[in-house]
């Protein structure tokens, strides 16, 4: 069964942020809101953990997985980044963008786009995700909440409860949360290619 842990929006409680980080900490998978909307994550290394989130999200082997980072700082460990590159998604961070890019060996294999390499990466702007992010001290490996066959990603706490009571660890609610998926850019190439439209505005890398 899934703890529930109701976090302040603005302020989220350091005791219960503690909690949730300890259980990332023994491998558990979280149903956690960001920016754009809700997200599974886990940490880095939790091999088990990327199973569990293909299993519920039904993904094959190439789905490019997400790393949420706290900072460019902890961003320019994971990915290679050229200037040029830099200043389009200093542009544009934090918030609901995923960006494409060539990983470097700080990223398990298992991560990596079987073919090209690369890893999907963001900064986001949401006070309880950073929250999670400064206290675990590394990035969450993450995913877009969005069951097979469903269009919609769930938004919703305590639905999110009900439905994947025996398949996640813990669920954060903390208010309002988005319903619409980042916008994933590919930095990867010569020219930015747009993958997805989501909530950041695309328009920057047209």
């Amino acid at each position: 069964m899934a703890k529930y842990f109701d976090l302040h929006p603005d302020n989220p409680q350091p005791r219960l942020i503690s909690q949730v980080v300890e259980l990332l900490h023994t491998d558990g998978l979280i149903a956690y809101p960001t920016d754009s909307c809700y997200a599974l994550g886990c940490r880095l290394g939790n091999k088990d953990g990327l199973d569990r989130i293909r299993e519920v999200r039904g993904l094959g082997t190439d789905h490019h997985f997400t790393l949420i980072c706290r900072d460019f700082a902890q961003f320019g460990q994971f990915v290679h980044v050229s200037n040029a590159v830099f200043r389009l998604v200093k542009a544009a961070t934090p918030g609901g963008y995923t960006f494409i890019l060539p990983a470097t060996k700080e990223v398990p294999r298992r991560l990596l786009h079987p073919r090209k390499k690369t890893v999907g990466v963001r900064i986001p702007d949401h006070v309880v995700t950073q929250a999670l992010l400064a206290e675990l001290g590394e990035p969450l490996l993450s995913s877009t909440l969005l069951l097979p066959d469903e269009t919609d990603p769930l938004t919703q706490g305590w639905e999110i409860k009900e439905r994947l009571d025996h398949v996640v660890d813990a669920v954060i609610d903390a208010g309002e949360c988005g319903a619409t998926p980042t916008t994933v850019i590919d930095l990867s190439q010569d020219e930015p290619e747009i993958l997805r439209r989501g909530t950041g505005d695309p328009s920057l890398f047209e």
